[in-house]
């Protein structure tokens, strides 16, 4: 099977990448720029494009059953903004597909991006315009909506354990997720890239609250736990700053906001990896 995927050599789109390579798919894979010596080198077609520009995407879905799509914002950007990226970038590869006869059009979306006032989220509402779009377009889809990934977690605690002190937002504390390593999504994403119309909430199958985590991410890294809280109109102000906005951050607070605000646990388990161990892993270099 001839599959195209977009945003191959991101964290989640390698890891997808390896999987449908290990399954024998023909594979174009697309993206800005190609990842070097990334160990499948000859096991796959690289293309190299800029969603933003529809020429750049002519041509690359030509002769593909299944087009998957990881092709998102997820950091500061002075150029770009998450409508630029997620929902245009995204709508571009979609016109791209139907125009070339894909008939299964894969999209990794995000947990909670339907739910009320995460249209003030542009890190959510993109990601739900383009469900909205696949879901009354041509061809048929998966959805698939990840909790959140191990390594962000870790990524996103490791400043606060490095200093001592993480920060909460107060009355907040036990908010939860059940995030799934990268691995294990990518084998769902393969595994269930040719069913029809389906939309799934994938999660790991450890669910822990922020302060949970927290502490076993302190604990890994052999430093005393200090939790302090954070006020959640904090952020608002933050996000706001003529500073923040200039660098980019603004979307960046606010979804930070509403992920430390919101239980997001998927009702699709999937994997064998813990993230307890993950944490010890990652963290256990510190001691």
């Amino acid at each position: 099977m001839k599959v195209l995927l977009a945003g191959a050599f991101g964290n989640l789109g390698f890891e997808i990448l390896k999987q449908l390579v290990a399954a024998g798919h023909e594979v174009v894979a697309a993206d800005l720029k190609e990842k070097e010596n990334n160990g499948l080198e000859g096991k796959y077609t690289f293309k190299s494009i800029d969603a933003t520009d529809p020429a750049t995407l002519k041509g690359i879905c030509d002769g593909a059953d299944v087009v998957i799509t990881t092709m998102g914002l997820t950091g500061a950007s002075t150029k770009f903004t998450s409508y630029d990226i997620d929902y245009k970038g995204n709508m571009n590869l979609y016109e791209e597909a139907k125009r070339a006869g894909v008939k299964k059009f894969n999209y990794i979306s995000v947990i909670a991006c339907n739910e009320p006032g995460a249209e003030k989220v542009p890190m959510l509402h993109a990601k739900f315009m383009v469900e909205e779009e696949i879901k009354k377009g041509d061809m048929d889809y998966v959805i698939y909506r990840p909790t959140g990934y191990f390594y962000d977690i870790c990524k996103v605690f490791k400043p606060y354990v490095d200093k001592g002190e993480m920060q909460l937002l107060k009355g907040y504390h036990d908010v939860k997720a059940n995030v799934v390593d990268c691995p294990d999504f990518a084998r769902f994403i393969v595994d269930h890239m040719c069913d029809t119309n389906a939309l799934y909430e994938v999660g790991g199958k450890e669910t822990y609250t922020y302060e949970e985590m927290a502490k076993l991410c302190f604990r890994a890294a052999g430093k005393p736990v200090i939790i302090k809280d954070s006020p959640i109109w904090m952020f608002s102000i933050l996000a706001n700053l003529p500073k923040i906005k200039k660098s980019g951050r603004h979307d960046i607070i606010l979804f930070s906001k509403w992920t430390l605000s919101h239980d997001l646990v998927g009702k699709d388990v999937t994997g064998d990896a813990s993230f307890a161990e993950y944490i010890k892993e990652y963290f256990g270099g510190n001691k």
